[in-house]
């Protein structure tokens, strides 16, 4: 096979996808009778559409057809220099003319559709591609509606994304970072096939030379350096309206840059505002941090603060929508069950307490958390009704979880006698930090929900983002607490946005673990502005031994008794979960890094790494336990299903030659043999 012929094999094989698209092609070069003769394929760049150019002209030659291929960069817009270049397809019947990058020809639509177009030979096909959709002028003539045809191409499924990398070579356990920062694109896929992998444990990243030409290519030139500060903001915003433009660039032309970007073909237009393609929308953002991070962090900053005003500016209805756009700027940090999640749940509603509300909630907190806390939440529906917020399920009355941020001034003695925590939550402010004239205090009290108790969930995130608004647009509040019983879960997740454990009350046998922030010492503007810098580290916002004795904050140079060892703490079912969890978050390292164990004392205090740590424990572990034949067999195992991560646990039993139910008996064996061993580090 000679090298065209090796070239046309290569491009076609990397053609995954766009079968829908293919079927059209197909159908226009065959003649059936019911075929449009005109195609227009439209969709940003980079997305595929020359490759079906390509893949056309293939198919038009395999048939015997003569194929005219231009390129409407080098026809200038010029009717007389297309008309000469397409001249075949007015001569020889079943030509195939195809225009690439049609773009740069629209002024030559109209023209084409009413002068050129009607006097191609017989049985000619026509196939344009280009960055913008057709005009309306095709579909609503009578005679082209049912001649021509519109082909948006659009970004591939994570199937096809998976299958395109996987015939670029890219092993199975490094698809899934390629693929999040690709959005799709098939040329940011290839492009980020051609990067080599990153070390074991390390989080891929594209490199400059990558960036550069998908900024190029996806992008292309831009009128100015507004148009390009204006596309930095929607690389970083989950939706740009124009008051966003304004807040973040300032007056200078914000309504002019708006109504340029709707027009450009990787921007959607939407009923919530403008969102980028996936592909444009990580490019911009990789690409600016890598050459400018200081310019990257002062754009999420503003884009932060704005997120901010829009919060303290809506509806008491729309507030934990706002607080989901700006909870999209952190929706890469921590694991798959990090509380930032910043997608709508229309299915769920965010209601007031109503009072036939009250006898579930209370049934609801008793079954969940026991008769004390039920009596709390009886006491407090009647002192403050308005501090609940009531989740229903769409077109429902029937609740099924609730929550409740307490607003509270003065110390009352019903109020500590009916609710241990409230009462502990007094005795810390009133020994580190005492409320002023007009200060008051904010306690996320009750996170209720049956079934899955505070585990992360579209339920807990609607808590999360109430509790959030409530900090964004309360006057006055001094100080904040948010009470959990799923403590592990959610403390380091409260310690990287300032809120340090304080307290830990037990209310029925139950532990109830209570976190704060003193606001005197940031203010809310300002832990927004910190929040968003992509280097941030946590700010004490809480007395410590620096600003006087403090007898309520745990001593830092002894153990913590509300927070022992999870390794001794944890049940052993717990703790097991946790192991099972690192080895199968082994090649994920943002899931990785939200493990139970990172705080055991398998990782050293004071460790620059946790993670790093967590690894070395765990492969020190997985080394030791080969101290027999069957040690051995445990080792092999393990290692071949997760340290280098076999696609399926089949595969794994075929490299190992066992067979699978000989496999699945080693596995489970071995999964026990490294926990008791982890358990005596």
């Amino acid at each position: 096979m000679g090298l065209a012929g090796r070239l046309a094999t290569a491009r076609a094989g990397g053609l995954v996808g766009r079968e829908a698209e293919r079927a059209v092609l197909d159908r226009m070069l065959s003649g059936a009778a019911d075929a449009p003769v005109v195609a227009h394929l439209h969709g940003p760049g980079g997305i595929g559409k020359s490759a079906l150019l390509r893949y056309a002209a293939g198919r038009a030659e395999l048939a015997g057809r003569r194929v005219v291929h231009l390129d409407g960069r080098f026809l200038d817009g010029d009717p007389r220099r297309l008309e000469e270049a397409a001249a075949p397809a007015c001569a020889e019947a079943g030509t195939v003319l195809l225009i690439d990058t049609f773009e740069q020809c629209r002024p030559l639509e109209a023209w084409l559709r009413e002068a050129f177009l009607p006097r191609l030979a017989d049985h000619t096909v026509v196939i344009l591609a280009g960055r913008v959709a057709p005009d309306a002028e095709w579909t609503l003539d009578p005679g082209w509606a049912h001649l021509f045809t519109a082909l948006a191409v659009r970004p591939l499924d994570a199937e096809r994304s998976h299958a395109l990398l996987a015939a670029r070579g890219v092993p199975a356990e490094q698809r899934g970072a390629y693929a999040a920062f690709a959005g799709g694109s098939p040329l940011a896929l290839s492009l980020a096939a051609s990067v080599p992998a990153a070390a074991p444990g390390a989080p891929w990243e594209p490199t400059g030379d990558v960036l550069t030409t998908l900024v190029e290519r996806l992008v292309g030139d831009l009128p100015g350096a507004v148009h390009r500060r204006a596309l930095e903001v929607v690389a970083q915003a989950y939706v740009t309206r124009e008051p966003l433009l304004r807040a973040v660039l300032g007056d200078e032309d914000a309504a002019a840059v708006f109504s340029w970007l709707r027009h450009l073909p990787y921007i959607e237009v939407t009923p919530e505002g403008l969102h980028p393609h996936d592909a444009v929308r990580a490019t911009l953002a990789a690409d600016l941090r890598w050459r400018d991070p200081e310019r990257y962090d002062d754009v999420r900053v503003r884009v932060s603060l704005a997120a901010l005003h829009a919060v303290r500016g809506a509806s008491d209805a729309d507030a934990p929508l706002r607080v989901a756009e700006w909870m999209f700027l952190f929706r890469h940090q921590g694991g798959p069950e990090h509380p930032y999640d910043y997608r709508t749940h229309p299915h769920l509603e965010d209601t007031p307490l109503r009072p036939e509300d009250v006898p579930g909630l209370v049934r609801m907190a008793e079954d969940t958390e026991g008769p004390a806390s039920a009596a709390a939440v009886a006491h407090w529906v009647v002192r403050q009704p308005e501090a609940f917020r009531v989740h229903r399920r769409a077109g429902s009355a029937t609740p099924v979880s609730f929550m409740a941020v307490l607003r509270l001034d003065t110390p009352l003695p019903e109020d500590r006698a009916a609710d241990p925590v409230v009462a502990a939550v007094w005795d810390l402010v009133e020994t580190a930090a005492p409320l002023g004239p007009g200060e008051h205090l904010g306690v996320r009290r009750f996170a209720v929900q049956p079934g899955g108790h505070q585990r992360p969930s579209p339920l807990m995130e609607l808590i999360s983002r109430r509790t959030i608004g409530e900090e964004m647009r309360a006057h006055g509040r001094a100080v904040t607490f948010t009470v959990f019983e799923d403590a592990d879960r959610w403390r380091r997740y409260l310690a990287d946005a300032g809120m340090p454990q304080l307290a830990a009350v037990d209310v029925d046998g139950l532990r109830q673990y209570v976190f704060g922030r003193d606001w005197r010492r940031q203010t809310v503007d300002e832990w927004v502005r910190h929040r968003a810098r992509a280097t941030s580290t946590p700010v004490a916002t809480w007395p410590t031994a620096s600003a006087g004795p403090d007898p309520a904050a745990p001593d830092p140079a002894a153990p913590d008794p509300a927070a022992p060892d999870p390794a001794v703490r944890l049940p052993r079912p717990a703790f097991a979960e946790g192991v099972l969890e690192a080895l199968r978050t082994w090649h994920t390292p943002r899931a990785f890094a939200t493990n139970v164990l990172l705080d055991s004392r398998l990782v050293p205090p004071g460790s620059p790494d946790p993670a790093a740590a967590l690894r070395h424990a765990v492969l020190t572990a997985l080394d030791a336990i080969q101290t027999d034949p069957a040690g051995v067999k445990a080792h092999e195992a393990l290692t071949a299903t997760y340290i280098t991560a076999s696609r399926t646990h089949r595969s794994a039993a075929r490299r190992l030659g066992v067979p699978y139910g000989t496999y699945r008996r080693h596995l489970a064996l071995a999964r026990e043999r490294l926990v008791e061993r982890l358990l005596r580090e």
